[in-house]
């Protein structure tokens, strides 16, 4: 796919069987510490959302393995999110788009707010690639929201993200026991929330 700033970005998409329910595009952690659409919780998300109807796609950020480009800091990685966005819309036009990531990847989904996205899911968001607008618009925006932490998150504690996210609309923060940011062992937990959570939005643009 490219971008609005002309980068082509690596992706790949697995289709819901045996139809789709849902569209949800996935971002992965932040590039400069190994991240890529291959991490441990984007693959179990793409393997296990498609058996449940929800045609997934992931992709490398600009400068990540395939991806042309190079790390812009949030940035440019922010008109990739938005161009996987516009991409899983035209996959699944008649279907509610579920926005997911992972570490930066969540920050950089939280950021994005474009009309056709029907909720967010945020797995161990820092909230440190996310400005103070971005974190104004997400908080009184109406559509739903599930923040995913872990009880252990070494790069920002769960205790502080949870206080930051306190008041936000429509917004459930779920703390995985025992789980550190990398959540090796609890990712089964990761996908049953995602699976409830794209019940949820499925139920709610019904």
């Amino acid at each position: 796919m490219s971008t609005s700033d002309g980068e082509t970005l690596e992706g790949e998409i697995a289709r819901a069987e045996p139809r789709a329910r849902a569209m949800c595009v996935l971002c992965h952690p932040h590039p400069q510490y190994g991240g890529s659409m291959r991490s441990l919780v984007i693959s179990e998300l793409f393997r296990a959302l498609p058996p449940a109807g929800i045609t997934t796609m992931r992709f490398n950020f600009r400068g990540v393995e395939q991806s042309t480009g190079s790390w812009t800091a949030g940035e440019g990685e922010r008109r990739d999110v938005a161009a996987a966005v516009d991409l899983g819309a035209t996959l699944e036009p008649d279907r509610p788009l579920v926005l997911a990531g992972w570490s930066f990847g969540a920050d950089m989904a939280l950021a994005t707010t474009d009309d056709r996205i029907a909720g967010w899911y945020a797995i161990a968001a820092p909230l440190r690639y996310t400005t103070e607008s971005d974190l104004t618009r997400i908080t009184d925006d109406p559509r739903p929201k599930l923040l995913a932490l872990a009880e252990h998150d070494e790069v920002r504690p769960a205790t502080e993200v949870a206080a930051r996210a306190e008041g936000w609309t429509d917004t459930d923060v779920v703390v995985v026991p025992g789980a550190s940011h990398f959540f090796v062992g609890r990712t089964d937990r990761l996908v049953t929330l995602a699976l409830e959570f794209a019940d949820r939005v499925i139920a709610t643009a019904a």
